[in-house]
């Protein structure tokens, strides 16, 4: 069974065009836990300990009873598709073994990743089709 991956090397995705947050936002603390909070509390004490397919398992299949196996064995969306990205104002950076940490936006580490032109960039998905 051919296994999918979200996982990026040394690649920097800047929150969406159309990202309503001036400074970066802590997704709200709910029961149960968002997919946005589940990701949040992974990554942001644990800076590149984890790779986007962890941290998308826990947050996206792991929270719906299925196997890792299960959720990789089709395609899933990225972090460019997540709220951290679209909505709370979070850039994610993923290193050359592909772990990820999250940069609040307006930080110094984000405009310093943001100018790095020795990683590949992306922009989070728009929410709006505009």
């Amino acid at each position: 069974m051919k296994q999918y991956t979200t996982n990026y090397i040394n690649t920097f995705i800047e929150i969406a065009e159309d990202c309503l947050a001036q400074a970066a936002e802590v997704p709200p603390q709910k029961e149960p836990k968002t997919a946005a909070r589940i990701e949040y509390d992974m990554l942001i004490d644990n800076p590149y300990q984890n790779t986007s397919d962890d941290v998308l398992f826990e947050s996206n299949g792991k929270r719906r009873g299925l196997s890792r196996e299960d959720f990789f064995a089709k395609g899933q969306p990225c972090f460019r598709a997540s709220a951290l990205t679209k909505k709370y104002g979070w850039g994610v950076h993923s290193d050359k073994d592909g772990k990820i940490a999250i940069f609040p936006v307006g930080s110094a580490a984000y405009q310093s990743l943001t100018a790095d032109t020795s990683i590949k960039h992306l922009k989070a998905m728009r929410s709006s089709k505009k």
